[in-house]
């Protein structure tokens, strides 16, 4: 039997960790690091590009990412995955969402202020400072 009290959970102020046991808790938002094993799913609202962090690429070697676009409009690139292939960008609006494959580099660039969801494994993820020639 689950300890979790039973009570609303603000998905902009905290984040949803889905253990390997099944066990759902809700704790701080990480961008990097967490439990081995356990899914994070949170909810973003941002009005700058600075506030995704566009000027770092993002990995996640444990699992795929969905990066669900609730409102508003953002723009996901992909790092080149050889020396002669261009970016590839993905364009959501609100009510889409695009699938990361586990350990692709990718950043977010905002169209519009948003209100996002990530849902990925957090442990053994990257960030990089991203330079002008990728």
């Amino acid at each position: 039997m689950t300890t979790t009290p039973i009570a609303a959970v603000d998905l902009f102020a905290s984040a949803l960790h889905i253990r390997p046991d099944g066990e759902v808790r809700a704790t701080g938002r990480r961008m990097t690091g967490g439990e081995r094993g356990a899914w994070q799913i949170a909810t973003f609202h941002v009005e700058t590009d600075a506030d995704v962090h566009a000027d770092h690429w993002e990995m996640h070697p444990e699992a795929e990412e969905a990066v669900c676009c609730l409102a508003g409009g953002v723009r996901v690139h992909f790092r080149p995955t050889g020396p002669d292939q261009p970016e590839e960008t993905v364009r959501l609006a609100a009510g889409t969402a695009v699938v990361v494959p586990r350990g692709r580099w990718h950043r977010l660039e905002l169209d519009a202020p948003s209100d996002l969801m990530s849902i990925t494994l957090r442990a053994g993820t990257r960030l990089e400072r991203r330079t002008e020639a990728g």
